[in-house]
C-alpha cells in the first residue's frame, strides 16, 4: 500500500516513476501531468526521499496538487500491484516477448481499458538507466517511442509529457484544426458560387479573359481559388460590396 493517500480517480492511468533520482524531474512530470488533466502519480523508491522540497518548487503551484496525492511504494510489485494492464517505457526490452507500442497505440488501448473498467499503469525508469528488465518484467507491454535511433535519450518529464499528451488526445475535447472561424458563419457553396459568378462578370466586362482560348482554364483556377479559401458569410458579402463600389461612376 502507498504510504499517502491517492486520487481515487478510476478513469485516469497511473503514471508510475520507478526510482527516480531528482526531485526536479519528479515536479516537472507532475507539470506535464497536470497540463493535461492527469493527477494519478506513484513514485517507487525515490532516490531523495519523500517529500521533496526540489519536487515541490519545480511543480510550480497547480501542480502541486499531483505531488500532495502520489502514492509512495517499496516496490514496482506493490505499485503495480491493484492493475490490470501494465506498461513499461523503454527504448530497451525488443529481447522480452511483449507487445510493443508507440504512445498514441498505447494511450489508445489504455484509454479502452479504461473506459472497459480496468486499472492501467505506465512505468517510467530512472533518468540515467532507464527501467530494469525485472521492471520491464512486470509489464504487460512496452511502450518505445520512434525517435532518432542516434539520440534516443529522454528524460523523465518529455517521457511522461509524451504519454500525458497522447492519452489527453482520446480524452479531452479538442480538435485537430481549428479552422478559426469561430463565432462566423461559413460561406455556403451557393454564396462562393455566386461571388465567382460576380467576378467573372466584371472580368469579362474589363477584358481579362485574354486571350478567349484560355478563358476557360482561367476561370477554372479562379472558381478554385474561391473554393481552397474557405471563406466566410461576411467575406463573400465585403467582396460584393468592393466589387460594385470598384465599378461605381465617379463625380
Amino acid at each position: 500500500m502507498p504510504n499517502t493517500p491517492e486520487i481515487p480517480d478510476p478513469a485516469q492511468p497511473a503514471f508510475i516513476l520507478v526510482r527516480p533520482q531528482m526531485g526536479e524531474n519528479i515536479g516537472a512530470a507532475a507539470r506535464a501531468m497536470l497540463n493535461f488533466s492527469l493527477r494519478k502519480m506513484r513514485l517507487v523508491e525515490p532516490r531523495d526521499g519523500w517529500p521533496n522540497p526540489k519536487a515541490v518548487a519545480m511543480a510550480s503551484g497547480a501542480a502541486g496538487q499531483v505531488l500532495d496525492f502520489a502514492g509512495v511504494y517499496d516496490s514496482v510489485a506493490d505499485a503495480v500491484a491493484d492493475c490490470d494492464y501494465v506498461f513499461a517505457t523503454t527504448a530497451r526490452g525488443r529481447e522480452l516477448p511483449k507487445p510493443i507500442y508507440t504512445p498514441e497505440a498505447a494511450m489508445d488501448e489504455a484509454r479502452k481499458r479504461i473506459v472497459a473498467g480496468q486499472k492501467v499503469g505506465v512505468l517510467f525508469g530512472p533518468e540515467r538507466t532507464g527501467l530494469e528488465n525485472d521492471d520491464i518484467l512486470r509489464a504487460n507491454a512496452i511502450i518505445t517511442v520512434p525517435v532518432n535511433p542516434e539520440f534516443f535519450s529522454l528524460n523523465l518529464a518529455q517521457a511522461v509529457l509524451l504519454s500525458a499528451y497522447e492519452y489527453s488526445r482520446h480524452t479531452l475535447d479538442s480538435v485537430p484544426i481549428d479552422p478559426g472561424l469561430a463565432g462566423h458563419d461559413p460561406a455556403s457553396a451557393v454564396e462562393v458560387e455566386k461571388l465567382g459568378d460576380h467576378f467573372e462578370q466584371r472580368l469579362e466586362e474589363a477584358g481579362f479573359f485574354h486571350p478567349p482560348a484560355k478563358a476557360p482554364m482561367m476561370k477554372r483556377n479562379l472558381r478554385n481559388m474561391w473554393t481552397r479559401f474557405a471563406m466566410t458569410r461576411s467575406e463573400v458579402q465585403t467582396l460584393h460590396g468592393a466589387l460594385r463600389q470598384i465599378l461605381r461612376p465617379r463625380d
